[in-house]
This record gives C-alpha cells, sequence and structure tokens, in this order.
C-alpha cells in the first residue's frame, strides 16, 4: 500500500541552498527536531522531493539539448531560445543545484540520524545520495559536499575535488548494502519506501545498478581518453567486486500515492503537463516532439528502421500524422501544426516515475560486458535493453531490428557502443533526459545530433554553470567558472 502524498518534505531551513539541513531547528517543543523526526517520516518527502527535480528540469534540460524536444514556435514565441542558442549564465537552469542540495539535506538527517535503530533506511538514504550527487558533478564539477548539509553550522561550505567526491559516492553504495546486509533487528522499512514498498534486495539491486553508472561515467577516462592508469586500476578493482551481482531488471518505480486531488499531489511530469486540468494546458500545448527525433523514430535515417516507439512518445498533430520542430526555426518557417509530447509520456495524474528504467540498466550492463569488465553476453543484454523500453511503454519490439552499426549490434566494438548510446538517447527520451545528455558529453555518441539553427557555438556545454545563490552566499569558495569554459571543460570524468 501507498503511503499518501501528504508525506511532505520536512526542510525547515532553508538559509543556504548548498547547505540546508532541516534538522538545524531550535529546541522549541513545537518544532521538530532530530527527537521527533525520525527518518521513516522524511523517507517519502526525501524521494518524492528530489525525484521531481529529476522529472522535470532535468529532463527538460536533457531532452532539449539531445535534440528530443522543441517548442510550439506557431504559439509561442521565444520558446527555448536560451537553450536554442546554447547562452549559457549563471542563471541557466540554476533551480537544479539549488533544487537537489535543498532536497538530498533529507537524505543526510536520515543518514545522520543517532544510534542504527533505522539502518535500513540509512541504507537507502546513502543509495539516493549517491544516486543525486553523481548528477550533482556531472553537470557543475567540483561541489560542495564534505561539508554540505551542515545547516547553520557551516553556512559557507568548501568545494570538494569532483574524482574524490567521485570515490566516495562508491564507498556510500558499498555501505549502503553492509547495511542492509547486517540489518538485523533494525526497524522494518514500510509504506514510506515510495519506491520499493520496503524490498530491501531491490534497493541492493539498485545500488549496484548505481554504482555500475558511477564505474562507467569515468571509464572512458581511463581506458581511452587519457589512458588514466591509476584510475584503470581503481575501477577494474571495483568492477572485479561488482561483477557477479544482481543489478536492477525491472524499473525503479516511484508513487507515493499520485493523484489529481491538487496539483501538488499530481505525478509531477504529468503536473509540468497539465497543473491539475487533464484537458487544456498552456504548458502541454507549449511543449513539442523535434523534428530530428521524429524522423529518426520513423526510419528516414541512415541505418534507422521504423520504430513503434515514435507513437509513446509523440502525439499526432492536427493533421493526424508525426510532424517535428526544428529546433531554432520559428513559427513562419515552421509547420502549420506539430506533435505533442506522446501519450506513453503524458497519460494522468496518477502515473508511475521512474528513477531508474530497466533499460538503462541494461545498457549499462551492455557497455560493461563489451568492455570486458563484467560478465555476460553483451549483444544479450543490449537486447535486453530495447526489449525493456518497449516493455515500458506496453509495446513489442519483436519487429524492431536495427542492423546497421552505430544503431544496431554490428560493426566494431566504438559503432557497438555508439548503438547502446543511440538506444539509449530513445528509451530514455521523456522519462531521464539528463542522462542521455551527460553520456553524450563522456561519449561524444550519438554522433550527428544537430544543434539547433540558432546556436551560437558549434558544440554543446559540457557542464554548468554556478547558480547565482552560490555566487551570491559562498562568493569565498565558489569556483570562478567563465561561460567559455562550460564549453570547453568538463566534470573530471570528461578531461
Amino acid at each position: 500500500m501507498k503511503t499518501k502524498f501528504n508525506i511532505i518534505l520536512l526542510v525547515i531551513v532553508t538559509i543556504t541552498m548548498s547547505c540546508s539541513n532541516y534538522l538545524d531547528v531550535n529546541d522549541s517543543p513545537n518544532s521538530p527536531s532530530s527527537d521527533v523526526v525520525t527518518p521513516d517520516l522524511v523517507l517519502a518527502g526525501a524521494l518524492t522531493s528530489t525525484y521531481r527535480t529529476q522529472a522535470r528540469r532535468m529532463n527538460i534540460l536533457g531532452n532539449v539539448m539531445m535534440n528530443r524536444w522543441g517548442a510550439n514556435v506557431n504559439a509561442f514565441t521565444g520558446g527555448f531560445s536560451e537553450e536554442f542558442s546554447l547562452a549559457i549564465d549563471n542563471a541557466f537552469y540554476d533551480d537544479i543545484y539549488d533544487n537537489l542540495y535543498l532536497s538530498t539535506a533529507n537524505f543526510q538527517a536520515i543518514i545522520d540520524y543517532p544510534g542504527t535503530e533505522y539502518n535500513n533506511h540509512k541504507a537507502i538514504a546513502k543509495i539516493m545520495k549517491a544516486f543525486y550527487f553523481q548528477y550533482l558533478v556531472d553537470l557543475y564539477g567540483d561541489i560542495p559536499y564534505t561539508e554540505a548539509h551542515k545547516g547553520i553550522d557551516n553556512l559557507t561550505p568548501a568545494y570538494d575535488d569532483d574524482a574524490v567526491i567521485y570515490r566516495d559516492l562508491v564507498s556510500e553504495i558499498d555501505e549502503a548494502i553492509q547495511l542492509i546486509q547486517s540489518s538485523g533487528s533494525s526497524k522494518s522499512v514500510g509504506s514510506e519506501d515510495v519506491v520499493y514498498n520496503g524490498a530491501m534486495t531491490n534497493w541492493t539491486a539498485l545500488a549496484n545498478t548505481v554504482k555500475l553508472r558511477l564505474l562507467l561515467r569515468q571509464a572512458t577516462k581511463a581506458y581511452t581518453l587519457a589512458n588514466d592508469a591509476e584510475l584503470a586500476t581503481y575501477l577494474d578493482t571495483q568492477f572485479a567486486l561488482l561483477d557477479g551481482n544482481t543489478f536492477i531488471s525491472s524499473d525503479a518505480k516511484i508513487n507515493p500515492g499520485y493523484s489529481n486531488g491538487q496539483v501538488a499531489q499530481q505525478n509531477p511530469f504529468y503536473a509540468l503537463m497539465f497543473s491539475n486540468n487533464e484537458t487544456t494546458s498552456v504548458s502541454y500545448n507549449f511543449y513539442r516532439g523535434s523534428d530530428y527525433a521524429i524522423e529518426f523514430l520513423k526510419g528516414n535515417f541512415p541505418g534507422a528502421v521504423p520504430d513503434v516507439r515514435l507513437t509513446a512518445l509523440y502525439g499526432q498533430d492536427d493533421d493526424g500524422n508525426y510532424t517535428g520542430h526544428t529546433q531554432g526555426l520559428d513559427g513562419t518557417q515552421s509547420p502549420e501544426t506539430l506533435s505533442p509530447i506522446g501519450p506513453g509520456l503524458v497519460i494522468n495524474s496518477a502515473q508511475d516515475g521512474y528513477i531508474m528504467t530497466a533499460a538503462e540498466s541494461y545498457l549499462l550492463q551492455a557497455e560493461a560486458q563489451l568492455l570486458g569488465k563484467i560478465s555476460g553476453n553483451a549483444g544479450n543484454s543490449f537486447q535486453a535493453g530495447i526489449d525493456a523500453s518497449f516493455a515500458l511503454f506496453g509495446l513489442s519490439s519483436a519487429s524492431y531490428n536495427p542492423t546497421a552499426p552505430t544503431i544496431g549490434w554490428a560493426g566494431t566494438d566504438a559503432e557497438k557502443t555508439e548503438a547502446i548510446m543511440r538506444q539509449k538517447w530513445v528509451a530514455l527520451n521523456g522519462i531521464n533526459g539528463i542522462e542521455s545528455y551527460i553520456e553524450f558529453t563522456r561519449t561524444g555518441y550519438p554522433s550527428g545530433i544537430p544543434l539547433a539553427t540558432t546556436a551560437q557555438s558549434s558544440t554543446r556545454p559540457k557542464r554548468l554553470l554556478y547558480p547565482s545563490s552560490e555566487l551570491i552566499s559562498n562568493a569565498s569558495n565558489v569556483p570562478s567558472v567563465s561561460s567559455a569554459q562550460a564549453f570547453a571543460t568538463g566534470p573530471f570524468w570528461a578531461q
């Protein structure tokens, strides 16, 4: 039974986004404190608040940057103008940084709760802390970590080296698994777990999958980009420890009881589109499929074949066709009617959210197996990833058999790696858009994704700039990064 959605994020102190911690409160008997706000009361809010940022702003950014979404330029002017022109500044998607720091403070509060009574809850918090801090590093590089989430004890946290943070995130995953395995008399997790409803074996599988992603994100630097011997040795050791463990084979869904009762109770992605009005919406009318993505799924691309996922990812235009927006073109240059976001993504207020999909898990395994770092057949995992992507939408992949290198399982190892990234680009469309954007930054795949016609740069940014909130509140510590550097340098694994 799902926890009622009125278990809300218990954030009391929000002084500085990068170090907020809701347990930093006074001793008033009328205010929550660590003695009364136990981890079981915090967990659902922590999970749902972080997912909200993933489902909305991170998803939008990734889908636009990977040319899967466009704007309804026939009804709106200036839609996605900053994204299309690549006008990166300190206000560009700054809420990703702010919101993730604010909401991950609750995971840290669970971890810091005294005693061993809630070790299972602490394990979940460690897994999800690693999950979202990986994204903070991937998008910003060096960030506050060791001194983060100290509340009023430290309002200006120092920035840690991003490579060091990554290794600590791997350690957090290992510690989480150990807590699960040795939880003993610790309290069981129940309906406050709005992902797995207390099934800790599933959390172990998710932990292994997150660890696999952490390791693979560094693999290009270690084995190809920089031939980093020390990093390669570290990764080889970690891959060996991970080999033989279980990864997720079904979608990691989140649903605390989403409904259409109030806007705040809706699935956050659905609410982005419809805001509690299930018939008309300005927001839903704004987002449109991109011409590039729609034409690829139609099979109008060298080596591509028709893909029925088109009907789930995009809706028909007013003429009953699938027509996309060419990013950068205005209403005078665009087709008169454009395809909206599809019925497989925008279903209803109560739809499940997806923290991580089985498709992503299988495609991660395929890459690691192709590299020879974990056991198993890479081609089989690749196909399983495709099958899982179709299954998420209730579709069959039986008729989908691409054979061209870079799209299907054929050609050289480099071409197979690109095929993994191409299938990830399709599978995560509208679900976790930011993931394939980050993977593109790492690998350069899928190649050939066009920039908007209005782009002021020949390449996409490799990172985001630190938000204005940090420049104001933590000026003595925040690194200086220019707009030009955002295109030239990324996180450590991209160097």
